[in-house]
């Protein structure tokens, strides 16, 4: 009997699956992240049903969810990280993510592989002057027990120790190769604080999960960002050879196709809107997920979006949403308690009714950001 080549079987199923447009997609993403209409639940919800929230700076987080949920009160996430609910720590990709304990405890397993990756390609890695990593982090994990630190501190003192020479490098080794935490104040609400870190363990008083489910990550991935390719989901994650994870789920997905052939896999249940749904204008904090859930990001990124031009005014930069796409760039500028302005350079020139639409939103979240402010203006520069 010949055997069926199994080419023949996927090719089979391409040709099948429903071809989504870029349009669909847009809103399924926007639908999933909670972009085209503020939902009604706890925040904690929220960051679980994100599967974290990108968190390099202070205030994207805050930002995203005002931008997701009716009546946020920023205070609810800032008790979430006093109580030790949530923490910041390094996830998806090697970035910081603010995720709640119980997902930071089933995700850093599987993710800690990406961290070690990157630092051993790194220029720390390549700066550790032959230290021994095992006892390394064994060193640092008892420098944790006594107190919080900063990584330089911490880098210090283990060098003090006798583990190289470079303080920065050795600090980067032992905040890569422990699951660390950045703990409160930093990241609360009109608080201040350093970036000092502890173990998660010290920290929430919990284990990490002891057979996390890359099964459940998977499916996590695609409830928040779906339909998605094998190649979006490795992107997001920062991991490596998840066609095989995705090939085993494959009769729990459906399937389809994006306008380039590619496989996109989805959740029977999940939301797939009517492409005709309107999208109302929402402003992003930086590095926001939405931005930087797929590999292929045209869904919600214009070809050709001048990132570098519209960085070159500012070094950090927040996004705008028009009509579900990226369609400008915002900053706020404050001088004290006496005024704040809140810039905006479009990407194009917007239509009067889509430069109106922003202004109003803008102005409600300067009012949200900047509601101490004796005077608030919104401000639109030249387009790029």
């Amino acid at each position: 009997m010949a055997h069926r080549d199994p080419r023949d079987d996927t090719q089979a199923r391409r040709l099948s699956a429903e071809v989504l447009s870029r349009r669909e997609l847009n809103r399924a993403l926007l639908e999933r992240q909670h972009l085209l209409r503020r939902a009604d639940m706890p925040v904690k919800d929220m960051v679980e049903h994100l599967v974290g929230i990108q968190a390099q700076e202070i205030m994207p987080p805050y930002i995203g969810l005002w931008s997701r949920l009716q009546g946020f009160n920023p205070d609810e996430l800032g008790r979430l990280l006093e109580e030790r609910e949530a923490v910041r720590l390094w996830l998806m990709r090697g970035t910081i993510h603010l995720v709640t304990v119980g997902d930071a405890l089933a995700f850093k397993p599987l993710t800690q592989v990406v961290a070690e990756r990157q630092h051993r390609g790194g220029h720390y890695g390549r700066r550790m002057a032959g230290a021994d990593i095992e006892a390394l982090v064994e060193t640092a994990r008892e420098l944790l027990v006594e107190e919080p630190l900063g990584a330089r501190e911490l880098g210090r003192r283990l060098v003090a120790q006798g583990f190289g020479d470079d303080a920065e490098a050795i600090g980067n080794a032992a905040r890569t190769h422990l699951p660390l935490v950045q703990v409160t104040p930093r990241g609360v609400w009109g608080k201040r604080g350093q970036a000092k870190l502890a173990t998660i363990q010290s920290w929430t008083g919990s284990e990490l999960e002891p057979e996390p489910s890359i099964d459940d990550f998977v499916l996590r991935y695609l409830r928040a960002f779906g339909p998605a390719s094998v190649a979006d989901i490795q992107n997001w994650s920062g991991l490596t050879r998840l066609k095989e994870v995705v090939e085993r789920l494959r009769e729990r997905l459906v399937v389809f196709q994006d306008e380039s052939g590619r496989e996109l896999f989805d959740l029977p249940d999940a939301p797939r809107p009517d492409p005709d749904v309107p999208a109302p204008v929402r402003l992003l904090g930086e590095y926001d997920n939405v931005l930087l859930g797929h590999a292929d990001r045209t869904r919600i990124v214009p070809a050709g979006f001048p990132w570098a031009a519209m960085r070159a005014f500012r070094r950090f930069v927040s996004t705008v949403l028009v009509n579900g796409v990226l369609r400008a760039t915002w900053w706020l500028e404050r001088e004290g308690n006496a005024a704040a302005i809140l810039g905006i350079r479009p990407f194009g020139r917007l239509s009067n009714q889509d430069r109106d639409d922003v202004e109003s939103e803008a102005q409600r979240m300067i009012d949200f950001a900047a509601g101490d402010a004796n005077a608030r203006d919104v401000r639109f520069e030249d387009p790029v």
